[in-house]
């Protein structure tokens, strides 16, 4: 049997006709940058994310960056985020001139541990601490982070505070969506994140009317009117075509959210009942919403040789993340060495993420649990 780690084609044939039909009206009004399809993308967004306005953005790389930009973030800040996450998340705060400063992980949830982030700001002498600009939570594998105590800090110590939630569409913390928590959300729509469009784009939502103006400007090149430079910007546009297909997969979400849901109590109750529990460590759900853009299992013991297992046995699964960022040679000017975040460096040892998509039938879940269990006997 062969289990995907992601079977988009299963997704597509279910939306088939309302994306071709989609496409097809922008083709015929030739309206491909920007334009009405953005802007009603945007609504729908804001109003899904529960936030008063959101942003089409060309990537959710951009969306990082612009978001930082948006919050005056240059040469001589700082920004605190985790080194176990995507590299996107650290390279915005790079591209943008600021310095990543890394705080480790919860080794439950491996999102940003608060009372480490507390530490760290705490600990800063006089002279650093103004330096200090912003932190950048990530809601990691698709469960927020801890964001009472974040937030607290963080208006402690005046920091801007920018959700990066690009695998977290729809999750929720206390009842409150992600990317409404912070001054800013950051979501990704690349094809393979629970929302993706067919190509890249993403998203920024700010509850700041201010913010929000500032955030079209920075994406059209700091232009307004035409040919008029306010500030310097980019071209962080998203086109129409892909926040069209956004909104048609939009309305399918919340059920495609369920069914990710579903599949994890199901792997639950298989892992249970096979008496692996002992063996690997399950995902936990602490937040109110997890929407399971990943599903990771801890393998303590052996997890290189069970994913070549997997993969013999036509199972995809994939290692996020196997380098955590402050071991990345780019970051070397940074000076971290290794056995500064044990927590995420045991995470990029011991995890690997199984399929998850909401296609998947119960003999399929079934058989990657079985190969599993297998794997352990021999």
């Amino acid at each position: 049997m062969k289990v995907p780690l992601l079977d988009l084609k299963a997704q597509y044939r279910t939306i088939k006709e309302e994306v071709r039909a989609r496409i097809d009206e922008i083709c015929e009004s030739q309206m491909f940058i920007l334009g009405p399809q953005v802007e009603q993308m945007e609504a729908q967004m804001a109003r899904y994310c529960r936030t008063p306005h959101a942003v089409g953005v060309s990537s959710g790389s951009d969306a990082l960056i612009m978001a930082l930009m948006a919050a005056g973030i240059g040469p001589g800040d700082r920004v605190i985020t985790t080194p176990f996450t995507f590299f996107a998340t650290a390279g915005a705060i790079a591209r943008v001139g600021a310095r990543p400063v890394f705080v480790d992980i919860d080794p439950l949830t491996y999102n940003l541990d608060p009372t480490r982030l507390g530490d760290y700001l705490d600990a800063l002498g006089p002279s650093e601490r103004p330096t200090v600009k912003a932190v950048v939570p990530v809601h990691l594998y698709g469960q927020c982070a801890d964001m009472n105590p974040i937030l607290g800090i963080a208006r402690q110590h005046d920091l801007r505070v920018v959700e990066d939630a690009a695998q977290a569409i729809g999750a929720e913390y206390e009842g409150r969506r992600a990317g409404s928590l912070g001054d800013f959300g950051c979501f990704s729509f690349f094809p393979s994140k629970n929302l993706g469009a067919f190509g890249d784009g993403g998203l920024v939502t700010t509850r700041s009317e201010e913010m929000d103006r500032q955030l079209r400007l920075l994406r059209m090149h700091g232009m307004a009117p035409k040919y008029h430079h306010h500030v310097i910007g980019g071209n962080f546009r998203l086109d129409a075509l892909q926040a069209g297909i956004v909104a048609v997969k939009l309305a399918f979400l919340d059920d495609w959210t369920g069914a990710r849901r579903s599949n994890a109590a199901t792997y639950r109750k298989l892992f249970e009942q096979a008496g692996l529990s002992k063996l690997i460590q399950l995902p936990v759900e602490v937040q109110s919403r997890h929407i399971y853009n990943q599903f990771v299992i801890r393998v303590p013991e052996g997890r290189d040789a069970l994913r070549d297992h997997l993969v013999e046995n036509g199972i995809g699964c994939e290692i996020y993340y196997p380098i955590p960022l402050h071991r990345q040679a780019c970051f070397a000017y940074l000076n971290y060495k290794e056995g500064d975040f044990p927590a995420s460096e045991r995470a990029s040892r011991e995890t690997l993420a199984l399929p998850i998509y909401p296609e998947l039938s119960a003999d399929q879940l079934t058989y990657v649990v079985e190969t599993i269990q297998e794997f352990y006997k021999s």
